[in-house]
């Protein structure tokens, strides 16, 4: 078994095709998903190894300030699961993965994608996320889990500024935002990633702003 450090408060251990991250104190989750994946390719290129056929699982050790795939809570939690995925960046990829939930009764709520040069990452909020997942893990690709903020948009003239000012003076950043395809009880919703999601979570708690949770994908 193999240790590299990628980042400050971040490893992985390395045996055969699988890959455990060991989430230190300060890991700063968001801002590193990319930049963990990257270095795994890196490391298959040095080693000889596929990349596009790993397993990733994320792990806290004790006194981790970092939300793992093992992070137990319940469908009430305020918090949604994004998996990113790593691709190839060649016609077909996207096509393949979108194709294995046909026949599921997994929807895929939310979705972007970013261009890497030779790859892509993926996103993706589901109905059902733990099935969801299990598709993923099936197909043999690299995942990595995180928690994102649901949030349903005011009916306001402008919600986004009234969610940026909260924030800001929380003096919380936004990371990733995407709108849901599907929007609970037909409202219309984002998904926000940001830098601290606990303080995200109670600002706009106190703010009166309505978080989604799992259940409120899960509805038909």
């Amino acid at each position: 078994m193999g240790v590299m450090q990628i980042a400050h408060g971040v490893a992985f251990l390395v045996s055969d095709a699988n890959f455990d991250f060991v989430l230190g104190e300060h890991f700063d989750y968001p801002q590193l998903t990319e930049l963990i994946i990257r270095n795994i390719v890196t490391y298959c290129a040095v080693k000889a190894i596929d990349p596009f056929s790993l397993r990733v699982t994320l792990m806290s050790y004790e006194g981790s300030s970092g939300v793992g795939a093992s992070t137990m809570r319940g469908r009430n939690y305020p918090a949604i699961r994004q998996f990113t995925v790593f691709l190839e960046n060649r016609v077909g990829k996207l096509l393949e993965v979108i194709r294995r939930f046909e026949g599921s009764r997994v929807k895929i709520v939310a979705f972007s994608i970013s261009d890497a040069g030779e790859c892509a990452f993926a996103r993706f909020l589901f109905s059902h996320p733990e099935q969801g997942r299990e598709i993923l893990e099936r197909a043999g690709l690299a995942i990595v889990e995180s928690d994102l903020i649901g949030l349903e948009l005011p009916e306001t003239p402008q919600p986004l500024l009234e969610i940026c000012t909260a924030l800001l003076q929380a003096e919380v950043n936004i990371i990733q935002a995407y709108p849901l395809m599907v929007p609970p009880r037909g409202r219309a919703a984002v998904a926000l990633m940001v830098d601290n999601i606990e303080m995200g979570q109670e600002t706009l708690a106190a703010k009166g702003f309505r978080m989604l949770t799992e259940n409120d994908l899960m509805e038909e």
